[in-house]
């Protein structure tokens, strides 16, 4: 896997965290999506971008859940309020372009396909 960043793999060497290993394991499962995300660490946490811009990133505050911010770089783009994206239940959605997906660790690999679908499809939106 080429599109795996060092300084990621020490971050998540170094994590403590009751769900690292399902961080690890769901990094490496976006990693392999064939959109071709690059990633690094931001916010203190595992961040994935598509062209040059942040997409998704983990929220790694929450211990009983695993978290990912969906978002279309740091800045709001002309087109927010205009913006749509097709999204089951998985998403919470903090502005018309700004959501965040929220999964119990119990509901993880039921899940997986449909957030690893939906990571997919976000990042080229």
């Amino acid at each position: 896997m080429t599109n795996r960043n060092p300084a990621v793999d020490a971050f998540l060497d170094e994590l403590d965290h009751p769900l690292a290993d399902d961080v690890r394991s769901l990094r490496l499962a976006i990693l392999s999506l064939p959109v071709g995300v690059a990633e690094q660490v931001k916010w203190n946490a595992p961040s994935f971008t598509y062209g040059g811009v942040d997409r998704v990133t983990f929220n790694l505050r929450p211990t009983d859940r695993v978290q990912l911010i969906l978002h279309r770089g740091v800045k709001v783009r002309q087109d927010a309020e205009t913006f749509t994206f097709a999204a089951d239940d998985l998403v919470e959605w903090i502005t018309a372009d700004r959501g965040t997906v929220t999964v119990a660790p119990a509901d993880l690999a039921a899940r997986r396909p449909a957030l690893l679908d939906l990571v997919g499809r976000w990042v080229l939106a």
